[in-house]
This record gives C-alpha cells, sequence and structure tokens, in this order.
C-alpha cells in the first residue's frame, strides 16, 4: 500500500496566469493543450481514456499524450537512482488483493444529491462545495483507513470528477483536507502552487491503473507512481510541490519516466503485459512522496496477483525520464 510522505508548502501565488506565462516548458506537454510527440502506439490512432461515458481529460491533455518519442533528461539516470531506495529498487503494483488495495472510485448520475463539504485543512486551496459524492463512495482502504483516504467520483452528463483527500463521512456531510471539482472536458491544471487531492496538484483518477482498460487490451494515459524524495518544485501539469530540500538530482513533481524501448518484454503476459505497454508509451508521473516505484490502480476485486507480481520484476533501472518541462520552484 501507498506510504504516504506528504508535505504541503505553502506558496504565496498573486497571479496564476503571470507565473505560467513567464515560465513556459521547453516541450510544452504539461501546459494546457500542449501535445507530445506520436511515437510507437501513437495518440493518432489510440483512443482517448473514457469512463461513464465521459472523457478523462481530453486527448491532447498531458496525462494522454504518448511519450515514446520524447527526448531523455540528461539527468535521467540521476533521477533514476534516486528514486529507488533501500529494498525497493523495482517496479511494485500498489493494487491487487482481492481489492484490498488501490484506490476506489465510483460513478454517479447527473441527479446525484450533493452534499456540504466541511475542509479541515487546505480550504484555501480547495474547490468550494457542494459536491455530489452520497455518504457510501467507497474510501481507500475502508472507513477505518488511517492513510489518505481518498475518495474520487465521477459524475455522468456533467463529466466532472469529484476527488478528496482524508475524506470521512459525517451523518450528513463530508470533512476532508482538500477536495477538487475537476473538468474532464478541459485541460484547465490547478492554480499554480496549489495542490489537489493529490501532493502535486494532480489528478488521480486519470492516472489509475484501471482493469476495465487492463482487459480491453490497452491503457491510453500515463500511470500515477510515488518516489520516496521529492525536491521542493514541480513539472507541468503537476502545480505543487511537496518537499523542502532543493536538492536538483531530487525527482520534481510532475516528473515523467518512461520504460526503455530495449526493455524486452518477452515473456510477460496478461495484465502486466499491457500496463508494461503503457508505460513505454505512455510512461508514468510522479504524484506523491511514497513508497519506490509504487504505481497505483484502481481497488478491483478483479486483479489476478499471480499475472501483477510479474511487475515486480522489472527494475527501475530499466526506466528513463523524458524532457517534458522545465522544473518551476
Amino acid at each position: 500500500m501507498l506510504v504516504s510522505g506528504r508535505i504541503f508548502a505553502a506558496i504565496a501565488v498573486a497571479s496564476v496566469g503571470g507565473l505560467l506565462a513567464g515560465c513556459q516548458p521547453t516541450v510544452p506537454i504539461g501546459a494546457p493543450g500542449g501535445s507530445g510527440s506520436g511515437g510507437s502506439g501513437g495518440t493518432a490512432t489510440a483512443p482517448g481514456p473514457s469512463l461513464g461515458g465521459c472523457p478523462m481529460f481530453p486527448k491532447t491533455n498531458a496525462w494522454n499524450q504518448n511519450v515514446s518519442a520524447l527526448p531523455v533528461r540528461s539527468d535521467s539516470a540521476t533521477l533514476v537512482r534516486n528514486i529507488s531506495s533501500p529494498g525497493k529498487t523495482n517496479l511494485h503494483p500498489d493494487f491487487g488483493g482481492a481489492g484490498a488495495y488501490g484506490i476506489p472510485f465510483k460513478i454517479v448520475p447527473a441527479t446525484q444529491p450533493k452534499v456540504p463539504i466541511a475542509f479541515t485543512a487546505y480550504g484555501d486551496e480547495s474547490d468550494p462545495g457542494p459536491y455530489p459524492i452520497p455518504g457510501n463512495a467507497p474510501i481507500e482502504g475502508g472507513a477505518a483507513s488511517a492513510g489518505d483516504r481518498h475518495v474520487l467520483v465521477v459524475q455522468q452528463g456533467t463529466c466532472h470528477l469529484y476527488e478528496l483527500g482524508r475524506a470521512f463521512w459525517k451523518t450528513n456531510h463530508w470533512n476532508a483536507d482538500v477536495g477538487v471539482n475537476w473538468n474532464l472536458k478541459s485541460n484547465a491544471l490547478r492554480p499554480a502552487g496549489w495542490t489537489s487531492a493529490d501532493a502535486a496538484g494532480l489528478s488521480i483518477l486519470p492516472g489509475l491503473v484501471r482493469y476495465d482498460e487492463v482487459a480491453a487490451g490497452a491503457i491510453n494515459h500515463a500511470v500515477r507512481f510515488t518516489a520516496p524524495v521529492t525536491q521542493r518544485g514541480y513539472i507541468l501539469p503537476a502545480t505543487h510541490w511537496a518537499s523542502s530540500s532543493t536538492n536538483p538530482a531530487l525527482p520534481p513533481m510532475g516528473l515523467r519516466l518512461r520504460l526503455k524501448a530495449n526493455f524486452s518484454l518477452a515473456g510477460f503476459h496478461g495484465q502486466s503485459l499491457v500496463i508494461l505497454r503503457a508505460l513505454k508509451n505512455y510512461g508514468m508521473i510522479v504524484a506523491d512522496n511514497g513508497s519506490s516505484w509504487y504505481i497505483t490502480g484502481s481497488a478491483d476485486k478483479r486483479w489476478n496477483d499471480n499475472d501483477l507480481n510479474q511487475l515486480k520484476t522489472v527494475p527501475g533501472s530499466a526506466f528513463e525520464a523524458v524532457n517534458t518541462g522545465i522544473t518551476h520552484h
């Protein structure tokens, strides 16, 4: 399971537009409307990911860009080395266990009643309620969890994604540290310096490995993953750092890695093969502090743990960091 090491930094931002306008990425894949290079299995032919009749953001969104042809960062080897930690040098699926692990989500209709949200920590960086999140929405780790307790809900019709962090149902409302109302038809980012239900200021659900996608044979988006120690910086589409370290050898939030093209997939099969193909084409994005190389998936009883165990044989050294833009400090 995810071992959270979140540290929220307070950032004074006078003007989001001014910051982003003055610091555009050199390879603007993370900017609103930015696009990446096609490469094998390119975005020109791959369908955009969707759920419940809603897009998981537009096809032009950074999450949905094929990065197989992007240049490798000059500091890739250093960053990759520093993502590993003692005893945790290989990829690890943070989902499975008959649904015990992973982050759950719920799809609700357009008619779902909205309930108040009481923010308990980062209300000044949250989208105001009410949200259409029912009291029985599944909570990451279960109702008794002491962890991140994410709650993710997609509303059909409106195609908005509502995400809460450290959420607790209280009779007729939710208490939550933070909450975001994402428009899934838009590429709009969080304001610069703002967090989200994830430490990097990113959405969570669009980066999960979902069973329905794997069962259909293809994941057409990047995957969320964690690193043990990050730097005080972020790369778009991330908008928030979660560290006090200024060490440039540490990965920033939003750093994107991909599985090297020359890493052989011979011998892999089933669910793991679909996931590894996606990691070659779309890669994975640093979204939070946590265990080394843990990729996040949906909580689903249908995962095959024996199949997913193949992923644990993939070394972190099989990945490379790609250039998707500058690091904002």
